[in-house]
């Protein structure tokens, strides 16, 4: 950003910063020891979900100061603010998680509400864990403003009788501790070790996915969400958004000329080559409803199922984001989708050149170890399939990132539950049997409400040892770290009246990843005669608050469970009023 006096005139800060009506704003500005310049230059929220809740947030405070140097290299002004989270892994297996999903909206309400409440020009947007990644591009998107998103960074590994340990490990653990294969004593040595430093969960989980996204949408600069959140050398990409975010402010490129159809596609792409997590098939399609553009679950699902997945990395496969950045990291796996003809490289990117002209730039190649050569991958379609019929109209998700193809299959009767704290209760007394399919609805958006992942059941059956003898199947989520064939996001939820909420004990469902079929061996008849008997959705314990609000708002997984009308229903840009 060039010296002198900014013509503000088309800036929002210009509403709070210009003119003699703005005497007693500036005079706030001059509390807080601004001085004349500082007052009249752009101003950037530096928007972080810094808080003491879990070890993916604690260190965004520390890399914000980072990123305000960099603002003040380019001449801005940066005002710091923070919003909520809500951290999965902690909120995992009880009531908490249902407050997860919601937590993506309010942290999109919240950064939208602040930038304009105070009318900053641009944000720089710092986020650790799961929801936060896309809650806060969705509110770039949604204010259209110059925008750089930076990760904060993941967790290093833990080392235990040499070898690597996630949290991941944790919770399988919890499943052969109640089948008695672990002692009291292990298991408190594993919980003590598992996670050792600041940052996000290791393995390709929702947060890393979404921090692969961050780049490869453009949003973020490349290679920036690699280095883990200890490493003190994070500072540069700090440095280096700050200014970035300057250039864009300079040059007027804005959130909706980065995100567009193409770069959406860039990122359902990264989502398939690294078998990452099926949360990306419900935050791409949000983010996608904030710029507008029409890109649903089955959209992500067509890339991932003609994506080869070559990347290998938990929970499919043996790596963790540390090892994925010491290979090269993101701009090495778009090298190689690039080889395939897989990448858009006309889009635009933080940096304000395009993805061609950035990848151009890389010089590094495919170890073949964590990022096979994409000519030779570990499977030839993507870790994550679509699935649709009679038993998901508006589509399904499952993950089968590092199955054999005789695992993609399967028939079995239901065993039906009401929700997962049922079917968590059944799995740890054994209530179920081999070749059953388990049902866990009214866990949907509206009807959990909250739509939460199931992942103490899942890691529980993986540590029964009985992960791949039963299939799961659920109008909710399920964390990155699931393993197993798992079928998420059926829609339409059960409490809108969709065929999962019309199922009995016994009903003979199939699952097919290969054809991508979900269905029950019932006649359109049959169901629809339930549906006549079906007497509404379960009522639930949330009648006020937050969560009665987010229950009334939401819509369907497929668009990405979002709450309003998006870019489609907006009268106005915020930047330009």
């Amino acid at each position: 950003m060039s010296q002198g006096k900014v013509d503000k005139s088309r800036l929002p800060s210009r509403h709070v910063t210009e003119g003699p009506a703005r005497a007693p704003h500036r005079s706030y500005f001059y509390a807080m020891g601004l001085d004349e310049k500082a007052i009249h230059q752009p101003w950037v929220g530096v928007a972080t979900c810094w808080n003491e809740a879990a070890p993916c947030n604690i260190s965004l405070n520390r890399q914000a100061q980072a990123v305000k140097l960099g603002v003040k290299k380019g001449n801005g002004t940066p005002r710091e603010f923070t919003t909520i989270t809500v951290t999965d892994g902690i909120a995992m297996g009880h009531e908490g998680m249902r407050s997860s999903l919601a937590s993506r909206e309010a942290i999109a309400d919240t950064v939208e509400l602040t930038m304009r409440g105070h009318c900053y020009d641009a944000i720089v947007g710092l986020a650790g864990c799961d929801k936060s990644l896309p809650g806060m591009m969705m509110a770039m998107v949604r204010l259209n403003t110059p925008s750089v998103f930076i990760y904060g960074g993941s967790i290093l590994p833990g080392r235990l009788q040499g070898k690597d340990v996630t949290v991941q490990d944790v919770f399988e653990a919890v499943g052969k501790h109640q089948a008695g294969n672990m002692s009291d004593a292990e298991l408190e040595v594993l919980e003590r070790v598992a996670c050792p430093s600041a940052g996000a969960c290791g393995g390709q989980f929702t947060a890393n996915t979404m921090a692969c996204v961050s780049e490869a949408i453009g949003l973020a600069l490349m290679n920036s969400s690699g280095a883990p959140a200890p490493y003190e050398s994070r500072d540069q990409y700090g440095v280096a958004s700050g200014e970035a975010v300057m250039n864009l402010i300079e040059k007027n490129i804005r959130a909706r000329d980065i995100v567009t159809r193409k770069s959406l596609e860039n990122a359902a792409r990264i989502v398939a080559c690294t078998g990452g997590s099926t949360n990306a098939g419900l935050h791409l399609p949000a983010i996608a409803h904030e710029a507008g553009i029409d890109f649903d679950l089955m959209d992500v699902c067509d890339i991932f199922r003609d994506t080869p997945y070559f990347v290998d990395l938990k929970p499919g496969g043996q790596y963790v984001a540390k090892d994925l950045y010491e290979a090269g990291g993101v701009p090495i796996v778009m090298k190689e989708l690039r080889k395939a003809g897989l990448i858009h490289e006309d889009c635009m990117t933080a940096s304000g050149r395009s993805i061609g002209e950035e990848l151009d730039m890389i010089r590094g190649e495919a170890d073949g170890k964590v990022v096979y050569p994409v000519e030779t991958p570990i499977t030839p379609t993507g870790g994550v399939v679509g699935l649709k019929g009679n038993l998901a109209p508006e589509g399904a998700i499952v993950k089968v990132a590092g199955m054999s193809a005789e695992e993609q299959e399967f028939t079995g009767p239901a065993r039906v539950f009401e929700c997962e704290e049922d079917a968590f209760e059944a799995v740890k007394a054994r209530q179920y049997e081999e070749g059953e399919v388990i049902v866990i609805r009214n866990e949907g958006p509206a009807g959990g409400p909250g739509m939460r992942e199931m992942l103490a059941t899942t890691a529980a059956l993986s540590g029964q040892g009985m992960g791949k003898k039963v299939a799961l199947i659920t109008d909710g989520r399920f964390s990155g770290a699931t393993r197993g064939f798992c079928v998420g996001h059926v829609g339409p939820e059960a409490a809108h009246g969709g065929p999962i909420g019309m199922l009995q004990n016994g009903d003979m469902i199939t699952i097919n990843a290969k054809t991508g079929e979900l269905s029950v061996d019932l006649s359109d008849e049959d169901l629809q005669a339930r549906k006549d008997s079906w007497k509404g959705p379960r009522k639930t314990i949330y009648a006020s608050g937050a969560l009665y609000k987010y229950a009334q708002l939401v819509g369907g997984a497929r668009l990405g469970a979002v709450t309003h009308p998006g870019a489609k229903g907006e009268e106005h840009i915020y930047m330009d009023l």
